[in-house]
C-alpha cells in the first residue's frame, strides 16, 4: 500500500464507518465512547478506525486531563479537494457535451414527431 498523504487519505475515507466518524468529527470534539455509541461494533474496532483516521492525518486526538478528545483536521481534506479541482474541468466539458447532444437529439425527435 502506498504511503503518500493523498494514498492513506482515500484510503481511510474508503470505510463508511470512517466517513461517519468524520462526519460527526466536523461538529466537534468527541471522545472515543462518544465516536463508538451509533456503531454496533466494540470499542477496539472504534478505536482501530481512529488509528487509521490519524495515521492518515484526518484527525488528532488531544489530552485534557483523562478526557482524550478526537478532533477533525481540514487539511487532508483541503489536499483530497485540490486533486479532485484538477479533474473538475474536465468533467464538467463532458458534461456540457453530453447536455448539447442531448437538447440536439430531443430537438430531432421533437421535429421527426410534428412532421407525422
Amino acid at each position: 500500500m502506498a504511503h503518500d498523504p493523498l494514498s492513506l487519505t482515500f484510503a481511510a475515507l474508503a470505510d463508511p464507518t470512517r466517513r461517519a466518524i468524520l462526519a460527526r468529527l466536523a461538529e466537534g470534539e468527541a471522545t472515543v465512547n462518544t465516536l463508538a455509541e451509533p456503531f454496533d461494533i466494540s470499542l477496539q474496532a472504534v478505536s482501530r478506525h481512529l488509528k487509521v483516521l490519524e495515521r492518515a492525518g484526518l484527525i488528532t486526538r488531544g489530552r485534557d486531563a483523562q478526557w482524550r478528545p478526537c478532533r477533525l483536521e481540514s487539511a487532508p481534506l483541503e489536499q483530497v479537494n485540490e486533486w479532485v479541482d484538477r479533474y473538475r474541468g474536465h468533467w464538467e466539458g463532458r458534461f456540457a457535451r453530453l447536455d448539447e447532444e442531448l437538447r440536439r437529439m430531443r430537438s430531432s425527435t421533437e421535429g421527426e414527431q410534428s412532421h407525422e
